[in-house]
């Protein structure tokens, strides 16, 4: 049975004293979007992790819903707090309301789903039965899912997995995924890590705040993006802060981002957006770095450019 992995790539512990735009956030111009009014308001976020600190003062206000799909907490599938931490940080990257650390979309709410436990190690059926929630999930308002994040992986390349990120596309979801940390630091090998390289799927590498490629990031023939993954400000249990690094730092930059040109977009031309018109949108919010496709995808994530 095929087993996905988590592994950031450092962990250190941040306190901060005041609230702080991380540097990444910044990177990728979001508060540009902020700016025009646009913070991701109400866009429901899956993000499929370890679970998430309920009660965090960045983020407890931000959960619409959630499911443990893990043996963790004895199988109670209500009981999804986070017993690991990568989670919560992804969590804060999207979405953190700015009590310590501000997301890239301060107003999306995430419906939290964890698939992993908290030895960082997940199921392939438990992911597909968290793609399988968020496809036919509904808010108390009505909401629906739109964007799906995932930073995990495994080398397999499971059947059931590709199915899932295809029904969740057939549905108009956009699915992103961290691309890996395996890579070697040269852009002629490729590393692959699944579900990040299907093709259906955004697939999200890491660079560094000097927009050079990080060394661990996976390149391959499906990369369509890049986004700061290196010492990564965010939130994490216990109510602290944490720097992280690896892609599954730089991925929930470009699910924040995807909320707030949701937001913008479907109000400038008052209807929703398919999952085909969100990717191409997303890739206009690019800027090349100069590196190989396999290297950088279309570019850098780079928000308001057009």
């Amino acid at each position: 049975m095929s087993t996905v992995r988590l592994n950031p790539v450092t962990v250190k512990q941040v306190k901060t004293e005041e609230s702080t735009i991380p540097r990444g956030v910044r990177k990728i111009k979001a508060p540009a979007l902020w700016k025009q009014g646009y913070r991701g308001d109400q866009v429901v976020v899956a993000v499929l992790d370890t679970g998430c600190q309920r009660d965090h003062p960045d983020l407890r206000q931000q959960i619409i819903g959630g499911y443990n799909f893990t043996n963790d907490y004895n199988g109670n599938h209500l009981n999804y707090s986070d017993n690991h931490g990568h989670g919560t940080h992804v969590c804060g990257t999207i979405a953190a309301a700015g009590e310590g650390v501000t997301g890239v979309a301060p107003k999306a709410k995430l419906l939290v789903l964890k698939v992993v436990n908290g030895t960082g190690e997940g199921e392939v059926e438990d992911i597909v039965s968290g793609i399988d929630y968020a496809i036919g999930w509904t808010g108390p308002r009505g909401e629906k899912v739109r964007i799906i994040s995932m930073s995990l992986g495994t080398p397999d390349d499971p059947p059931s997995l590709h199915n899932a990120i295809k029904r969740a596309v057939a549905n108009n979801i956009i699915v992103v995924c961290a691309a890996g940390n395996e890579g070697d630091g040269r852009s002629n090998t490729q590393e692959y890590n699944y579900p990040g390289a299907y093709e259906e799927v955004v697939e999200v590498g890491s660079v560094s705040y000097s927009q050079r490629p990080s060394w661990f990031s996976n390149t391959n023939s499906q990369l369509d993006l890049v986004a700061p993954g290196e010492k990564v400000l965010s939130t994490y249990p216990g109510s602290q802060y944490a720097s992280l690094s690896g892609t599954s730092m730089a991925a929930p930059h470009v699910s924040g981002a995807l909320a707030l040109l949701i937001e913008k977009h479907e109000k400038e031309r008052n209807r929703r957006l398919t999952e085909p018109e969100l990717y191409e949108l997303l890739i206009r919010n690019t800027k090349s770095l100069g590196y190989p496709r396999s290297q950088q995808g279309h570019g850098m994530l780079h928000l308001n450019r057009r």
